[in-house]
């Protein structure tokens, strides 16, 4: 008989494409309400993988990554998809967004995209939200798949998510040395503090 496990662990991130800086400084805001510290950003630069984008947000285009710091369950993509989406709407003007944005998270062994639209390779989560498997871990390095959007394929591009599964393997490392068994759980590290599960 099959029993449920627990889900590894991942962070959320939030992949951004704008026109305007200050429309991106305003949504970085709402962000953090909704997921807490940033982790990491990354810079600023010109995303000219399409035109699909520019009548509705202008030009030229910038993308942006911002991670998120706290560890969390893939399954609240569901979530973060449509919290994302409530942004996109309270920033839109004459009924045009200003900023899109994609969120998704990264787990050690994968970094999973939410989108609205079905399609054969992707998963339904409910609640209107599919699952795409945007990049795989292999040999320590994430990989791209036959559909994996061409700016996820960018070298650029994988080397930032390899450094964001980096600082993720610490962050969990951290949290496995401070809840090992070798510990006196009994005795946190500060005053007032409890250990972690």
């Amino acid at each position: 008989m099959g029993v449920a496990r627990r889900p590894e662990d991942a962070l959320f991130f939030v992949g951004s494409l704008f026109s305007d800086e200050m429309i991106f400084d305003v949504a970085l805001d709402d962000l953090k309400v909704v997921f807490g510290p940033v982790l990491f950003l990354s810079s600023a630069y010109p995303w000219d993988v399409s035109d699909y984008y520019q009548k509705e947000l202008g030009s030229p285009l910038m993308r942006r990554f911002v991670f998120f710091s706290d560890v969390v369950d893939p399954a609240g993509l569901v979530r973060a998809k449509h919290a994302v989406s409530s942004i996109e709407g309270r920033l839109s003007c004459e009924g045009k967004r200003r900023i899109n944005l994609d969120p998704g998270y990264i787990t050690l062994a994968k970094v999973v995209l939410a989108s609205w639209k079905n399609y054969s390779h992707r998963i339904c989560l409910g609640s209107g939200v599919y699952a795409e498997l945007e990049l795989f871990c292999e040999n320590a390095c994430f990989q791209s798949l036959p559909y994996t959007y061409r700016d996820y394929r960018d070298i650029s591009c994988i080397q930032m998510f390899n450094s964001a599964r980096s600082r993720l393997k610490k962050i969990l490392k951290a949290r496995e040395e401070r809840s090992s068994p070798e510990r006196d759980s009994s005795t946190p590290d500060h005053p007032g503090e409890n250990p972690l599960p």
